[in-house]
Formats: structure tokens, sequence, C-alpha cells
């Protein structure tokens, strides 16, 4: 009961850091801790949330590679393939929203900020019953995982 207390103080004040809701839908907040340890704790977060890095674009590591040095920045398309299928039987058209994209970049401080839109914003468009429904299940798991990558110190 304590550690569940202690977990939800924590994953609340990491949402107080600094949330913003941008006027295309989008979720940013800026985290107190380094890049490094966002971007790593944002990856265990996917995995402790059942969801998987469907894809994985690591700006740093790739400039890296010719030579080039710059600040963290890194996209992780996030899903789960039971989602997918119950995505595509509902509309085909909606599997183009998915992979869902959180995006994590460092700034000047060294610090890390995370932006993502919920699911309910990416299939806003599409009205089938089941795809909202699906949003609708997708909006809290992914919260929960920028919640946890932002509650890392």
């Amino acid at each position: 009961m304590i550690v569940r207390l202690v977990a939800a103080v924590v994953f609340t004040a990491a949402l107080a850091v600094s949330p913003a809701l941008a006027q295309d839908g989008r979720v940013t907040a800026t985290s107190r801790a380094p890049f490094p340890k966002v971007a790593e704790a944002l990856e265990k977060a996917v995995t402790d949330h059942k969801m998987a890095v469907v894809c994985h674009a690591n700006a740093q590591r790739g400039a890296a590679g010719r030579g080039v040095t710059i600040k963290g920045n890194q996209v992780l398309m996030v899903f789960r393939n039971d989602f997918a299928v119950r995505l595509l039987a509902a509309d085909p058209q909606a599997g183009f929203e998915a992979p869902i994209r959180i995006y994590v970049y460092e700034n000047a401080d060294g610090t890390a900020t995370v932006s993502y839109a919920p699911p309910s914003a990416v299939f806003a468009p599409y009205k089938h019953p089941a795809v909202k429904a699906i949003a609708a299940e997708l909006d809290p798991i992914f919260k929960a995982i920028v919640g946890a990558a932002l509650a890392v110190r």
C-alpha cells in the first residue's frame, strides 16, 4: 500500500514538472533529470507498461556515426500488436497513425523534454467506435509511460 502511495505521489509530481498541452494536442513536459537518464527510463517504461518500441530513431547516435556531435535527440515509436490487430480490423486507414511517437530531446541545461500526442488526439479523425475505444485504452498507458520517464532523478 505504501509503495503504491509513494509511486502515485512520484508520478503526480513528475507530471507537474512542466506539462503543457500544445494546440495540436501534444503533451510536452521537461524533466529535472539529465537527458541520458530520461531516455533510458523512457525505454524501460515502455517495456514496463507492456508496450513495444517498434522503431527507435536516435539522431545523436546517427550523427556520431558521421563524426558529428549533437545534443540528445530520439524518437521512440511505440505500439503493441494486439492493439494493432484490433485497430486494423476497425478501420484499416487508422493504421497510418500507428505506432505512436514519443519524442525526447536534450535541453541546453542537459535536462530532457518529452513530447507525445495522446492516442485520442492521434486517432481523433477516425470515427469508428472501436478506434475511439482503443485510443481511450491507450491514453492512460502513454501518460504512464511518459510520467515514469519524467519521474527519474
